[in-house]
This record gives structure tokens, C-alpha cells and sequence, in this order.
């Protein structure tokens, strides 16, 4: 069973879920929500439906007398779902009922958490910029730029003058089409430059951007705090057993097979609700292996159709029902050049202009290139969100 709160109000979005269920009545309101529950039991979803709608309230369902799991839309707003989850709890399925009280918390809570990484805390009432520093010859922005050892300790240095907050070192290109590479190239180009930015700043917070268990152990011996793996355990099970010894935090993101392959037609009959049970079926399964910080990133970019980006982007905010801050990586990223028409090296103002549309939408984990501007994104979408913090300026 999966709850889902919908950012239904949108037109497209409406449209989509109108055909699901077989909506035929013009109910779009700029101002509703959707509460679906996928794979509720087929008797117990028409006992919700019936108590939704003597109460006046809005609900349709899928599948037919006979099925053993059906999916439920409801209708309505925060108010609406709060008294149907106590309405679910009193007619005996109490499991239902928390859950949708406990998805419901989550939203409401989200942005009024903390998060800690290597003893700081990150604050959730604001975004934090994570730096990319790629020691690598071919990654699609900087590929072959930080390469060389002294070079990329001296660029991630910098990235932290100029106020990154967390430094992602990767060594592998994930850019689509790329060839991954041997266990052994990979140490050799991260484990120095891992080792000498914590040898000149010891309070650096290092992310490691892996799909390799042993690449990740021999950064975390050094002092990483982060591993970002991109498959999300898929490509190395014993990844999830690393993480869980060295007690760090791992941001687990959606893509479709891999680098190489991900972008080979790619096709989601729903992307936002596709991502989202992905996600919550990882987070689920680092849980029950004890691993309690955790960070979700979509996957913009990786595995999805133009539309699917900004389809992401527009009902990111719906992603905070998982429970765990939201990563994203945006930056000068090729749905970017397609759209607009521009090259790589064109994509600074659509990068930045996207990084607060993110944040906005729930990212407090902002992966870029760019480091001052997405600063700057992330001070002023705080400075919207709170005026009065500009009263003694």
C-alpha cells in the first residue's frame, strides 16, 4: 500500500488521474488536493469510498467486484483527509488509518525538521548547497577541468570558500551513454582528492558519489560522511552494508538501468507517482537494514523524458510525503539545453532560475555546479518564505 497526497489542482495533472478513474464530472479546483492509496485491499478500499462519500465528500476507485487489490482517489483537502483517516481507523483498519495520518504529518512537517550530517545540522526551513567536484575526463559539464589531483582539491577548496556547505566528489561519469570503469581507476582518481581537502579542511563534509561499496568504504575511513548512490543499492548490494557499518548518511535516487542505458527511450505512464514508489520502496529497505539518514533525490535527468523533468520539477513538493529531505541536481543538465535550445555553456541563468523553482518546491539538498548563484536562490526563496528576517537590514 502507497499514500500519495497529489498536487491535483494542476490542469495536466487532473487530466491524467480523470482517466484513471474514469472522472467524467468537472470537479478541477485551483485549490484541491488528491489523496490516492494504491494496492488497498479491494472490500476494504469500497468501505473507505462508501464512508467518504456519506460524508459528502469526493472518492472514485479502480477495478471491479472479483480483484484483490484496487487503488482509491479521494478528493478534497488537508481537513477532508485528516478526518477520513480517523474515519478509516474507527471502522477497525487501524495500519490504513495511521499511515494517512503519518503521510499528512510528514507534509506538514517537513519543512520544520532538522537534518545532521557529521554533527551539523542542516535546518529544513531553508536550502543547503552541495558543491560537485567530478575528477573525471568525460563527465558532460567539467569533464577533464578537476582531473588531475591538484587541480580538483584546489576547485573543491574553493567550492567551499565560496560557500558550499557539502563538497560531492564522484569519480565515475553517470552523464548518459558514458562506460563505467574499473574499481581500481575509480580509487585512484578520488581517494587522494578525498584525503587532501579533509588533510587542509578537516571539517569539510565530504558526499561520495559511488555505486561501489569498497569506493565508499575507503572514502568513509577517511572521513566522508555522505555516500550518493545514484542506483540506490541496485548496482552493488553490498553498498547498503557499508552504509549501515560507518553509520553515514546515503541520498538514494531514482534511475532507470544505468548510465549507459538510461536514456534509451525511457517511457512512464506516470512519472511523479512511478519516482515516488520507487523511492519509498529504497527508503523502506535502508530502514529495515537500520539506516536512518536518508536523503531522496528524483533522478531529474537521469532515465527520463524531456516532459518527465519538468513534470518532476512542477510536483517536486509532492516527494516531502516520503519523510526525508529532497536532493536535486539540475545544474547545466541537457533538459535545460533541449528546451531552451543552448549549449552547456549557455546554462547558468536556466540552472539557477530552476534551482529556485526546486526550492520553492521542497529541494533542501541543492547538487550544482554552480555554486554563489544557487546561494543566492536559496537566500532569497528564504527571504520570500520569511520577510521579517530582513528587518534589521
Amino acid at each position: 500500500m502507497t499514500i500519495q497526497l497529489v498536487d491535483i489542482f494542476y490542469p495536466n495533472v487532473f487530466k491524467r488521474y480523470s482517466t484513471k478513474y474514469n472522472i467524467y464530472r468537472d470537479l478541477h479546483e485551483k485549490d484541491l488536493h488528491a489523496l490516492e492509496i494504491r494496492e488497498i485491499d479491494f472490500k476494504l478500499a469500497q468501505r473507505i469510498k462508501k464512508i467518504i462519500l456519506s460524508n459528502k465528500e469526493i472518492c472514485y476507485t479502480t477495478g471491479s467486484r472479483g480483484d484483490k487489490f484496487s487503488d482509491l482517489l479521494a478528493l478534497g483537502s488537508f481537513v477532508v483527509f485528516k478526518e477520513l483517516a480517523k474515519a478509516i481507523i474507527a471502522i477497525g483498519n487501524e495500519d490504513c488509518g495511521r499511515n494517512v495520518l503519518r503521510t499528512l504529518q510528514k507534509i506538514n512537517d517537513y519543512d520544520n525538521n532538522s537534518f545532521s550530517i557529521g554533527g551539523i545540522t542542516f535546518p529544513l526551513d531553508k536550502a543547503h548547497v552541495v558543491g560537485i567536484l567530478n575528477v573525471t575526463p568525460d563527465s558532460f559539464s567539467d569533464g577533464g577541468k578537476f582531473f588531475e589531483k591538484d587541480a580538483a582539491v584546489s576547485h573543491g577548496l574553493k567550492l567551499l570558500e565560496d560557500g558550499a556547505e557539502i563538497i560531492d566528489i564522484g569519480g565515475e561519469s553517470s552523464r548518459p551513454g558514458s562506460e563505467p570503469i574499473t574499481e581500481e581507476e575509480e580509487l585512484r582518481r578520488v581517494v587522494p582528492v578525498v584525503e587532501e581537502i579533509l588533510k587542509q579542511n578537516p571539517k569539510a563534509i565530504i558526499s561520495i558519489d559511488t555505486t561501489k561499496s569498497k569506493i565508499a568504504e575507503e572514502c568513509l575511513l577517511l572521513g566522508a560522511k555522505i555516500v550518493n548512490d545514484i542506483s540506490s543499492f541496485r548496482i552493488d548490494s553490498k553498498m547498503i552494508e557499508i552504509v549501515k557499518h560507518y553509520n553515514a548518511t546515503v541520498i538514494l535516487m531514482h534511475m532507470k538501468g544505468n548510465p549507459k542505458t538510461m536514456q534509451e527511450n525511457p517511457y512512464y505512464d506516470d512519472v511523479v507517482s512511478e519516482v515516488f514508489d520507487y523511492l519509498i520502496e529504497k527508503v523502506e529497505m535502508a530502514k529495515k537494514h537500520g539506516i536512518k539518514n536518508i536523503i531522496v533525490d528524483p533522478g531529474i535527468g537521469f532515465g527520463k523524458r524531456l516532459t518527465d523533468n519538468y513534470e518532476l520539477l512542477k510536483r517536486l513538493n509532492e516527494f516531502k510525503a516520503i519523510g526525508h529531505p529532497i536532493l536535486t541536481g539540475l545544474s547545466n543538465k541537457s533538459f535545460l539545453g533541449k528546451a531552451l535550445e543552448i549549449n552547456v555553456e549557455e546554462r547558468i541563468v536556466p540552472t539557477v532560475i530552476t534551482e529556485t523553482v526546486a526550492i520553492k518546491n521542497g529541494a533542501r539538498f541543492i547538487r550544482t555546479h554552480n555554486v554563489k548563484q544557487a546561494i543566492f536562490a536559496a537566500k532569497l526563496n528564504s527571504f520570500i518564505d520569511n520577510p521579517e528576517q530582513l528587518n534589521n537590514v
